[in-house]
């Protein structure tokens, strides 16, 4: 069944918008990749993020405080799935780690988010990046005019699970403008033909978790940070994208991305 669920439509002035905070965020990555290296806590991370953020962009971190959130950006290390809180952890050799910065300019948020090996990573480490991005790329792949929010979370499942991997199905891409999170949700599964149809001017977040194990994952503590629960590693990759007339843009590219 084909949703009729209404999405926001951006007009140009704000896809303009979007595509400058998505390049800001894009940027943030780009600056914090040199700082990514053993013996760096990721609250160092955070306050190099946040200051160039507030400092050098002239903008806003959108997550700091957003719905109680301590930092300026997410830290997910190794068997953490998504919203690792920044602290005294210290980065070592062999590890894996996300880092997941959402910046506003002008009112309007640009998401991304990639991974980052500490040093030489353990094959299984290389391997589920790797298939994390790769599922992302097939995600991403999909968006079109007249393609459905079923069709994207499928052709990722289809390729995670085919690769003996699992997708995490308790959080989900988004959708993005003025807000952090608008409709719709974005699911990293699916079947083809399901959900609501794409049209030119949405704009949304893919950001596919992939598990080496199992898909099923568990909150800490802390109330942020989603670890798996057999403990096995889990990546994740993001972008914000644009439905176009012909397919999709981008918007948080950049020279350095990968």
């Amino acid at each position: 069944m084909r949703s009729t669920q209404v999405v926001p439509i951006k007009n140009q002035d704000e896809i303009e918008k979007m595509r400058i905070s998505g390049r800001m965020a894009a940027e943030v990555l780009d600056m914090i990749t040199e700082h990514v290296r053993p013996g760096v806590t990721t609250d160092e991370l955070n306050t190099l993020c946040h200051d160039y953020i507030t400092n050098v962009q002239q903008a806003t971190p959108a997550p700091l405080n957003y719905r109680g959130f301590p930092k300026s950006i997410c830290t997910s290390l190794n068997h953490q799935v998504c919203h690792g809180i920044p602290g005294d952890r210290v980065l070592k050799k062999k590890d894996i780690v996300n880092i997941d910065v959402t910046v506003i300019k002008d009112g309007y948020h640009g998401d991304t988010s990639r991974m980052y090996y500490i040093g030489e990573p353990t094959v299984k480490g290389r391997r589920i990046c790797e298939i994390a991005y790769e599922s992302l790329l097939r995600g991403i792949d999909v968006v079109k005019p007249g393609a459905t929010l079923g069709d994207i979370g499928h052709a990722i499942q289809v390729y995670a699970e085919g690769e003996r991997c699992s997708v995490v199905q308790e959080y989900c891409g988004h959708g993005i403008g003025r807000d952090f999170h608008e409709e719709p949700q974005i699911l990293h599964y699916g079947k083809p033909g399901q959900g609501l149809v794409l049209q030119p001017g949405m704009v949304f977040t893919i950001e596919p978790m992939i598990n080496a194990g199992k898909r099923h994952v568990k909150l800490l503590g802390d109330d942020w940070t989603v670890v798996t629960k057999d403990r096995s590693l889990s990546a994740q990759w993001e972008h914000t994208v644009l439905v176009t007339e012909t397919g999709y843009e981008l918007f948080t590219l950049s020279p350095q991305s990968v």
